[in-house]
């Protein structure tokens, strides 16, 4: 059955983008707090202003206001983009080489500081230099079974550490020493301070596309064999059980408590609770998923749009007036980590006391009285 935790909402919409020259695809999305970029195949970055707006009836919708476009100098798509914040710039891939730009007006950094030699890169969200102004790289290298680990600066760039690996690495994420790796034919734990490894479970990556996505502290999502979405900790071990995905998911994005799964056809909503399925969307032509500071954004080759949840007391109250008295239950005590303690207790003892009242009518006595007490 069914739980309606998302509406898709329109951000970008492709005249904003391209106006008429449909040869222009999106690439590649960052989003950092109301800033908006996107990265084309014809070498341009995009920058816009995005604003929230939530009418009286509490409808969301996205107003963006382009702030300026910069063309890169190649003949080459841009094919990832990192902000950092922190330090006010904005790394961009392309052509196997990172540029530092500026966040506000995209020009490249006076010192001409890049990374060059890089398949694919990503952040270290749990840094381990301590450092504020500074953030940690890691990158996959064009070098064969070579990662590399970069500190990155304003307007310099330092090399840590390189690490081989015992097959060609095709999708990394990082917490910490820890990187999560899909490698040809497995995925592998690797600490990359110590050197040491450990297998988490066979994949062929040349059937399907890997995903590897760090959720939390020590804690990786990864697409597993027989289309299961597997959850596994620095350890090599699962706390969780996976949620059933198609076999073709594209992209996967977490938005507590619920995993996020992108493939040919639909965007799907698994419940990190329960495992179960809770939505389904129809949505053709996606080719991008990433959640961002708590923001879900899926994006097609032509426009942009933002999953925006509903609130989780709202969640709760549909699932009450359907008697499904269990799924609100498990979902009141998982919003425990997203709703202020004082106020959590006054809803929680409400959510009970409903509760109550349903199994009462369905004469499920000691249910009831359980509840009521």
């Amino acid at each position: 059955m069914s739980v309606k935790a998302f509406k898709l909402v329109s951000a970008v919409e492709r005249e904003m983008l391209m106006g008429d020259k449909n040869y222009i695809n999106i690439e590649c999305i960052e989003c950092c707090g109301k800033n908006l970029y996107i990265g084309t195949n014809d070498c341009f970055i995009y920058h816009f202003m995005l604003d929230e707006k939530v009418s009286t009836a509490g409808k969301t919708t996205f107003a963006a206001t382009k702030q300026l476009h910069k063309y890169l100098g190649l003949k080459k798509p841009v094919s990832e983009l990192k902000a950092a914040s922190a330090l006010t710039r904005l790394l961009v891939l392309c052509d196997n080489t990172i540029t530092l730009v500026n966040m506000i007006n995209l020009e490249p950094v006076p010192t001409g500081a890049r990374i060059k030699g890089a398949v694919t890169f990503t952040l270290n969200e749990n840094p381990v230099s301590g450092d504020p102004f500074c953030v940690e790289v890691c990158i996959i290298s064009v070098k064969r079974r070579t990662i590399q680990m970069f500190m990155v600066f304003e307007d310099r760039v330092q090399i840590v550490k390189e690490v081989f690996t015992p097959e060609q690495p095709c999708a990394v994420a990082v917490d910490g020493y820890y990187l999560c790796l899909a490698l040809t034919t497995q995925y592998i734990i690797l600490n990359y301070n110590t050197g040491v490894s450990q297998d988490l479970f066979p994949y062929c990556s040349d059937e399907k596309r890997p995903i590897v996505k760090r959720i939390g502290r020590q804690e990786f999502l990864l697409a597993g064999p027989g289309g299961l979405g597997m959850f596994a900790t620095v350890d090599g071990i699962s706390q969780r059980a996976p949620v059933h995905w198609s076999e073709n998911v594209i992209g996967a994005a977490l938005c507590f408590p619920y995993v996020v799964a992108l493939d040919d056809e639909f965007i799907t909503v698994h419940s990190m609770l329960d495992q179960q399925q809770k939505q389904t969307l129809p949505f053709k032509e996606g080719h991008i998923l990433q959640d961002f500071e708590g923001k879900v954004i899926v994006a097609t080759n032509k426009g942009v749009y933002i999953l925006v949840p509903l609130p989780l007391e709202k969640q709760i109250q549909d699932l009450l007036a359907s008697h499904r008295v269990e799924e609100a239950l498990v979902l009141a005590k998982g919003a425990r980590r997203n709703i202020p303690k004082e106020k959590f207790q006054v809803m929680y003892k409400r959510i009970l006391q409903q509760a109550g009242f349903i199994q009462f009518a369905q004469l499920q006595f000691l249910e009831a009285e359980e509840l009521f007490r």
